[in-house]
């Protein structure tokens, strides 16, 4: 069961004040903004709940449940060999140091807040940089976050960001945003169950409209994200 300093900790985690710059991206979507491929409320619910069904967030997932079992366990090999497939799987530059600068910044935080929790952490990636979906797992043992409570909270998380940069981009009001967030609770809830039963040899994504996005974001006239 998630005790309530386990919540508290999801919620701190999950939450889009977190310092760790995910309010600076937008994923592709100023792309697709800009393009008038996303125009209204109904078509970021479209946008998002196809990456749901079998975007790139599905594979985060399922790599972030990994890494706490991977965690948990003290597999250290296991867990750095989730972290290099991750970063091999990334399709465009901007994605991958999205990735790369998100879990940095976790990594950094969590070394701070809980040194005692999470002393190896140095060590593990002295070398090489680290996912946000790798350093989102870690935080969830280091707190006893279950891991199905875990993912959850990871795919709220990113919904969150996305719908936040809608309502810039769009632009929505801030109560279309709450009740499309409100909206997809249903269909996060079925994601999760999907992703947990995820098979190694099943993790694959049908994301090309997210790539193409993200590779027409580095040459747009103007910008407001960083992807």
């Amino acid at each position: 069961m998630l005790t309530p300093t386990a919540l508290l900790s999801l919620l701190q985690f999950a939450s889009p004040g977190l310092p760790v710059g995910a309010y600076s991206y937008s994923e592709g979507l100023e792309t697709l903004v800009e393009r008038e491929i996303v125009g209204d409320r109904h078509s970021l619910a479209e946008w998002i709940e196809w990456e749901l069904r079998g975007g790139t967030i599905r594979v985060d997932a399922a790599v972030m449940l990994r890494s706490h079992r991977s965690f948990a366990r003290g597999d250290i090999a296991q867990l750095q060999y989730w972290n290099a497939w991750l970063s091999a799987a990334r399709e465009t530059e901007e994605l991958r140091e999205q990735s790369w600068q998100m879990g940095n910044s976790l990594l950094q935080l969590l070394f701070a807040m809980l040194p005692e929790k999470l002393p190896e952490l140095p060590e593990i990636f002295a070398e090489t940089p680290c996912n946000f979906a790798i350093a989102f797992g870690m935080a969830a043992v280091a707190e006893q976050i279950p891991e199905e409570t875990a993912a959850i909270g990871y795919l709220h998380s990113w919904a969150s960001n996305l719908i936040t940069a809608g309502v810039k981009l769009i632009p929505l009001g801030q109560t279309a945003g709450q009740q499309l967030l409100l909206n997809l609770q249903p269909m996060l809830i079925a994601s999760t169950q999907e992703i947990l039963a995820l098979e190694d040899n099943n993790l694959s994504s049908c994301s090309w409209g997210l790539s193409l996005a993200s590779m027409q974001h580095e040459t747009l006239y103007s910008r407001l994200f960083r992807s």
